[in-house]
This record gives structure tokens, sequence and C-alpha cells, in this order.
């Protein structure tokens, strides 16, 4: 595994989500997540671990057009826990992430979100 770029901001994690996503990068997305992460995708399930995560991305990334970068709303930060959020361009409703500060300063998502439907 090369050394890959860490999230020094709750807010970085977007960033890099759209750049290793682009790059078809499943294990440097899955590097994004705690080992025990929960991601709500594929709609109406769960996929839970580092491990699935990125076993899904590989399965997913090679069939996915080009992700845009969307403009972060706010984030709140509570010690060592953030919720960021970004409005979807592909009208998915929103998409929200609860991330940790890890021991070394750098954050990783622990619940992730990507697609609130919209009522």
């Amino acid at each position: 595994m090369s050394e890959r770029e860490k999230a020094q901001q709750p807010e970085d994690l977007t960033r890099l989500f759209v750049e290793r996503a682009n790059a078809k990068d499943a294990e440097g997305l899955a590097l994004l997540y705690e080992e025990d992460a929960v991601m709500a995708y594929p709609p109406g399930s769960q996929t839970v671990g580092r491990a699935a995560i990125q076993q899904l991305w590989a399965e997913l990334l090679p069939r996915m057009p080009r992700f845009e970068p969307e403009p972060p709303l706010p984030t709140l930060i509570s010690g060592d826990l953030a919720l960021t959020a970004t409005p979807p361009r592909d009208g998915a409703g929103a998409r929200a992430q609860v991330v940790r500060r890890q021991p070394d300063g750098t954050w990783l998502r622990v619940l992730d979100q990507p697609e609130f439907a919209r009522p």
C-alpha cells in the first residue's frame, strides 16, 4: 500500500473521496473509513467495515461516472466527532458523514449516508 494523503480537517475527506473515486482507487477510498465504519449504501442496505467498503467500491467504481466536487456545508465539531455534509448535485437530497479524529490528529469516516432521498 502506498502512502496516501490523510484528512487533516474533516472537510478534507470529501475532497479526498472525489480524488480517489475519480482515480478508481477502491483501496484509497476504503482508507478514508475507520475499520468498523458503516456506509448506508447501496440504497436500502448497509455496508459494514473497511474491507466490505473496499469490496463494494471495487465493484462499483469501474461503472461509475466521474465525480464532481460538491461544496461542503458548515462542519459541526464536538470534541473528536464531526458532522460533514454536502448538498449533492445529482439530486440525491443530501449527503452526510460522521467523522472521528484519530490519535494522530487526522480524520476518518465512521458513518456515511451518501444519499438521503427527498420525501
